[in-house]
């Protein structure tokens, strides 16, 4: 099938790259000149696990093409994926103009019959817009469909490739069978596709992503009562998880969620709500916790180091929001660090991915690392932000030799107290006893 995808950012890329892999011919379009020219010189925008070889596998095929020439996109595909950002603006809403913009553009392109399909994360009540914009704008057939990303970073392309289910909003069943047939090379083991009118399927991506992020604020906010009466957060995780009708997925106690899609579709349910007079009060709670959870964490260093905080130097490790990704966006590293250098603490990190995206952001206010050792001499504590493989069983007697002082917090509850505290290390984590 012949497929267009306009927007070449995470998810454009990730669903480009699996779809030409599933057989199609795909023409990703972008207007940014520079990220098209890398792409044509095979320079991956983002670190994601396995996309590098994706890419370059069906470009070599000739079944994934780069260009910044919309008109060649849509003459030559039949359905075109609007893969563009939604960012959250300042009241909370999530931005659709580029969609909206995109779809005009579209529209006064194309010659013919398209299906336009959205994949970025819009507000229910988007497919009527574009709609809108899309009679406004041409005298040619089309049909909307809504098909939101279910793409966890870190592992996108498997999730792409074999997916828990796939969501496709249409009442059209002419254009529910090219959908099918688009995505039959991801189902070959089981069916997963659920078909629905596109406000419904809107609403399922903010449902499903609210509900995850509520699940680790509840646990973010039961780790709170655990510190409070001694209890055990991981012991209690377990014991939850072991009821098949909860599960253990999303209950692992944290700094806090981050990340592009959660802080801003919570965000977003909160707005529509507001919108159509009615307070999401879960859902306005679930982001009011997490933020706390985060400066709790940070006000736990400080109050740590009350009084001399002008001389402490601290230690990181890990600054993208998740592990298996360069995404700082929403990070609770990059929060509670702001909280920190605030209240003139120096920080020195190390992420293996992230790194150079966290110094900017943070506008080079932090020194950053290349040896994840080197760097802890003359620390005064080492803190842990990011879950990466390479942190989870670290030689803590070279830990406990270069610190100043031999202090781990940990804020994603790597390590087990009673290990650590044989190993001669302090060690302050999230919901668990350490003494």
């Amino acid at each position: 099938m012949k497929v267009a995808v306009v927007g070449i950012g995470y998810v454009g890329l990730v669903a480009a790259a699996c779809l030409a892999d599933g057989g199609n011919h795909v023409i990703c379009i972008d207007k940014d000149q520079k990220k098209i020219e890398n792409l044509l010189n095979g320079i991956i925008p983002i670190y994601e696990p396995g996309l590098t070889e994706v890419v370059k596998k069906n470009v070599e095929a000739g079944r994934l093409i780069f260009t910044t020439d919309l008109k060649e996109g849509i003459d030559n595909s039949l359905v075109v994926f609007l893969a563009v950002g939604t960012p959250s603006a300042s009241d909370g809403s999530a931005d659709i103009s580029a969609v909206l913009a995109v779809a005009r553009q579209v529209a006064q392109t194309m010659s013919g019959y398209r299906i336009i399909v959205t994949k970025s994360t819009v507000p229910v009540g988007t497919h009527r817009k574009v709609s809108d914009v899309m009679l406004n704008n041409t005298s040619h057939p089309f049909d909307y469909v809504s098909n939101p990303e279910f793409l966890k970073e870190g592992t996108a392309v498997d999730d792409f490739m074999m997916p828990d289910r796939v969501i496709i909003g249409t009442t059209n069943p002419a254009v529910m069978e090219i959908m099918k047939q688009l995505y039959s090379p991801f189902m070959r083991k089981n069916a997963r596709m659920l078909f629905m009118d596109p406000a419904s399927a809107e609403m399922t991506k903010y449902a499903a992503n609210a509900m995850l992020a509520t699940r680790i604020s509840f646990m973010n906010e039961v780790s709170q009562l655990c510190d409070k009466f001694g209890a055990d957060v991981e012991m209690v995780r377990q014991g939850v998880g072991s009821d098949k009708r909860i599960g253990n997925s999303f209950l692992f106690p944290s700094v806090g969620y981050g990340g592009s899609c959660f802080p801003k579709d919570v965000k977003a349910l909160v707005y529509m709500g507001n919108e159509m007079g009615m307070d999401m009060s879960i859902a306005r709670t679930v982001e009011e916790v997490n933020y706390r959870q985060q400066d709790l964490f940070a006000q736990r260093i400080m109050d740590y180091f009350a009084g001399k905080s002008d001389q402490v130097t601290l230690a990181v490790w890990g600054l993208a929001f998740k592990a298996k990704t360069d995404d700082v966006r929403e990070s609770p590293a990059l929060r509670c660090i702001r909280k920190l250098l605030e209240n003139g603490i120096k920080v020195r990190a190390y992420d293996p991915e992230a790194a150079s995206n966290a110094f900017a952001e943070l506008e080079g206010r932090i020194e950053l690392a290349q040896d994840s050792y080197a760097m802890l001499k003359g620390a005064d504590a080492l803190v842990i932000f990011t879950e990466w493989q390479e942190f989870r069983n670290p030689d803590f007697e070279e830990i406990g030799k270069k610190l100043n002082k031999p202090v781990i917090f940990d804020g994603r509850n790597l390590y087990e107290p009673s290990y650590i505290k044989k190993q001669g290390i302090e060690y302050h984590c999230i919901g668990r006893p350490t003494t």
